[in-house]
């Protein structure tokens, strides 16, 4: 049995998961430039986070941490993780819509640039090879 300890380290691990996926989607998109097939995932991610954003979808991660905190008897929160971990603590609360505005200009800008770092590569390799010829 894993106990209220092994739960609420489950609790923690999960809150850690939760910011390395939000950073993954808005800094994600730049993984891209280097390597392009991982535009797929980050797309993926992008969309579900907005979704989440915008209330039509339920994050996992969420459940998950609800979860592991009644396993240890701990109370659920109200909040979502994004209420209780960054609006209001990593700034104010009334600069949501200007930061997830900003937020989807980084995601924007990582697509647009791998996609310009894509096309570079490909004038470069044609380039090459027609000079082979």
């Amino acid at each position: 049995e894993v106990g209220p300890m092994g739960y609420q380290l489950l609790t923690k691990l999960i809150i850690g998961l939760h910011f390395l996926f939000l950073l993954y989607v808005v800094f994600g998109g730049f993984l891209a430039w280097r390597w392009p097939r991982m535009i797929w995932p980050h797309l993926a991610a992008a969309v579900w986070g907005a979704g989440i954003a915008v209330g039509v979808l339920e994050c996992p991660l969420t459940a998950a941490e609800n979860w592991a905190r009644t396993q240890a008897g701990d109370e659920v929160p109200a909040a979502g993780f994004i209420e209780r971990f960054v609006e209001g603590v990593i700034y104010p609360q009334q600069y949501t819509g200007r930061l997830q505005a900003l937020a989807a200009a980084v995601i924007l800008a990582s697509w647009l640039g791998m996609y310009a770092s894509h096309r570079r590569r490909r004038a470069l390799t044609t380039t090459r090879g027609e000079m082979h010829h």
